[in-house]
């Protein structure tokens, strides 16, 4: 796997932006103002990308090779890196906003509902803005 830093810096500034506020409103929401502070849905982006990043270009290589030769093949390897990238980053919000691993669950799915409606609603902006040109 090549390692391109470009797209790593993109990454993270784009997932800043857009997904910050969202996992800050749900770690607020359910962990509570004081512990969830912006700057930690912030560092909860930025180093989530940068361990995935980390853990795509060297760890991923050697279990790619390991689960080429068992039966499940390419469906165990995909399922295997998607469950460790999942337990990074319930770690990082349980280490961030101070809570369980099931709230750290909780915050993170609600973190996703909150994204997909800021993403319809800018979408519907977009659209708008989009039609009045």
């Amino acid at each position: 796997m090549i390692f391109n830093l470009f797209a790593l810096v993109i990454n993270i500034i784009i997932s800043v932006i857009f997904l910050s506020p969202a996992l800050w409103l749900a770690g607020g929401a359910l962990a509570g103002r004081e512990k969830a502070k912006f700057t930690d849905a912030v560092a909860i982006i930025v180093v989530g990308i940068i361990v995935g990043a980390i853990f795509d270009a060297f760890v991923l290589g050697f279990f790619e090779l390991l689960f080429s030769m068992l039966p499940l093949g390419a469906l165990g390897f995909w399922l295997f890196s998607y469950l460790i990238r999942l337990i990074i980053w319930l770690a990082l919000v349980k280490h961030y906003f101070d809570c369980g691993w099931l709230k750290a669950l909780a915050i993170s799915i609600l973190a996703i509902i909150l994204f997909a409606i800021i993403a319809v609603v800018l979408a519907f902006l977009g659209l708008a803005l989009i039609a009045l040109i």
